[in-house]
């Protein structure tokens, strides 16, 4: 009897100086909890943040790899961790994602913050007339009579979301994301600017070796399918030229006019982007004795992507 007391004791002992470990000793998650938890839409805007918080954040990317922004259902799993975000970073130049869930997305967590990363960038317009009128354009171009459009926001064309394109607008989102980060976090508002500053500058030298890169190359077109370069184009002197209309795939007519519209500006590349039709793109590379290129405008390492997507574009070129 009193051998199974003295077990029974020792197995109570042991199991307080279990439990006592567990409260008392080092919570391996306390840090990751105490870490400020930022959202953003797509995975370029991740990189943004990382580059700005360093390990100093959670991120959570609502748009994941491979998705497609204009269609994507976002998930109950994803939808339990936006309740717990301290901010969410919108790229907010009319993306097809936020258009349908921003609203449904702040109303899980109406506390937390909202940052505008298009905040302070020109909005460009999406071209919004067909083949058959560009066409038109590229022959009185031809003949000294066009007039170049601006990019302003007007009744006939909607807003052009893909802004991340540019270095410069990058930039400008890198500026907006981190003054969110010193609203949410003012405590590491110091580092915050050092990274910021840090980044901002490697942006600048990537800018500057794509400006070097496409010297020369100032006034070509190029093709392709979804019209994600606009921002990059303007930035670098280029037309950007989308087989898409209007978001719809191309009439005979269209392809017609853009095989003659290839021919004539000797374009032999066709760029396309991963989750989207490459079938009419094909079909004018095979009519042209091109080719059909992907290159990614959501990738997440944004100044290693902008390195491969100027060598493809320095290719294409003519």
């Amino acid at each position: 009897m009193i051998r199974r007391k003295l077990v029974f004791v020792i197995f109570v002992s042991m199991c307080l100086a279990f439990v006592s470990g567990c409260v008392d000793g080092p919570d391996v998650s306390a840090s990751s909890a105490d870490k400020p938890v930022v959202v953003v839409s797509i995975l370029p805007e991740a990189e943004f943040v990382e580059q700005i918080a360093g390990d100093q954040a959670k991120v959570i990317v609502m748009v994941p790899s491979g998705a497609d922004p204009h269609s994507y259902e976002v998930t109950p799993g994803q939808l339990r961790e936006l309740s717990d975000a301290d901010m969410y970073v919108k790229v907010g130049s009319g993306l097809s994602f936020e258009n349908v869930w921003m609203d449904r997305l702040i109303a899980v967590n109406p506390d937390m913050h909202i940052v505008d990363a298009s905040n302070g960038i020109q909005l460009r317009t999406m071209e919004s007339h067909s083949h058959e009128e560009a066409e038109e354009e590229h022959e009185d171009e031809s003949e000294g009579e066009h007039v170049e459009g601006d990019h302003t926001e007007e009744a006939s064309g909607s807003r052009d979301p893909h802004i991340w394109t540019s270095p410069k607008n990058a930039q400008m989102m890198v500026e907006n994301i981190y003054e969110g980060m010193v609203e949410i976090d003012p405590e590491n508002g110091d580092m915050y600017a050092q990274n910021r500053d840090a980044y901002i500058a490697e942006l600048e030298a990537a800018d500057a070796d794509v400006r070097k890169a496409l010297e020369g190359k100032e006034g070509s077109s190029f093709l392709v399918y979804h019209p994600s370069w606009g921002y990059f184009a303007d930035d670098y002197g280029l037309e950007q030229i989308s087989v898409e209309v209007e978001g719809k795939e191309p009439s005979v007519q269209d392809m017609r006019n853009l095989i003659d519209i290839a021919r004539e500006e000797d374009i032999k590349v066709i760029f396309v982007q991963s989750g989207f039709s490459t079938s009419s793109a094909q079909t004018i590379a095979d009519a042209i004795d091109g080719e059909v290129v992907e290159v990614d405008p959501l990738a997440k390492d944004y100044i290693d992507n902008l390195a491969k997507v100027t060598a493809a574009f320095e290719k294409g070129l003519a």
